[in-house]
């Protein structure tokens, strides 16, 4: 099952990492390794990216970031291909990725002259940027015929577990998304509470969009750091912060 109808697709900016995380999950099909291996798997990636920074090896740093959002893509791809979607999965890839993103920001703050207040200013940015992104997307995906419907719009109920995943891990799983995700969800939510109303979202405002999904935003540090901007990288993404409002203005002069 794709994530989106044909009619629906868009270029999304974000998701350079897909053709490898297809090829990638074209080779662990017929294996033994799950979709939840992958995300072990992307999570080590960027631990080890957070170790080059902390080594001052940025080039390799930005390359393991940008391996892990190729690995990310595939964990998704695998369940796919197997027909195996579990809210379990759903919930560990987004934790390890809240986890990762506050990791990587410390490094940087710890190696760099990055106050530790404008640091955690950037994490907030960067979540509530990512959740912008998700909101509408999966608003999106959630309309189009056919499409992957894993993730829910409001996420505050305990989804029902899917054959072959634990109802326990997906309580805990969620119980945790909910903690480091939930303040977040409710900001966005509360900034265009009718979104959920629109009856799709065009491909070009959905590209457009895509600036503030994850990829893209790893896109941007990977690059950073080798060009010896890493000084920069907190209050850019304090400032990327203020196209939230750009974003939304959009949707709800034009998008109805």
């Amino acid at each position: 099952m794709s994530k989106l109808a044909a009619q629906d697709k868009f270029l999304d900016l974000s998701d350079y990492g897909r053709s490898f995380g297809r090829f990638f999950a074209n080779q662990l099909k017929n294996t033994r390794f799950t979709p939840i291996h992958v995300t072990l798997l992307f999570g080590l990636s960027g631990l080890i990216a957070i170790y080059c920074i902390l080594n001052h090896s940025y080039l390799l740093a930005g390359f393991f970031i940008l391996l892990k959002s190729g690995i990310d893509a595939a964990d998704g791809e695998l369940a796919r291909l197997k027909q195996t979607p579990s809210y379990s999965g759903r919930y560990l890839d987004s934790v390890f990725d809240i986890i990762l993103n506050f990791l990587f920001l410390m490094a940087i703050c710890y190696v760099s002259t990055t106050t530790i207040g404008y640091t955690l200013l950037a994490f907030i940015g960067i979540q509530l940027q990512g959740t912008l992104y998700n909101y509408y997307y999966v608003i999106l995906r959630n309309k189009s015929v056919g499409a992957d419907a894993t993730s829910k719009i409001f996420e505050y109920k305990t989804p029902k577990a899917l054959p072959g995943e634990s109802q326990q891990s997906v309580n805990i799983l969620f119980g945790i998304y909910t903690v480091v995700y939930g303040s977040f969800d409710k900001i966005i939510h509360a900034l265009d509470k009718q979104a959920y109303k629109v009856k799709s979202f065009p491909n070009w405002f959905m590209t457009l969009l895509s600036l503030y999904g994850l990829g893209f935003q790893l896109l941007i540090i990977a690059i950073m750091l080798p060009l010896g901007w890493i000084e920069w990288v907190a209050p850019f993404f304090i400032v990327y912060t203020l196209l939230i409002f750009a974003l939304i203005g959009i949707r709800k002069l034009y998008i109805k």
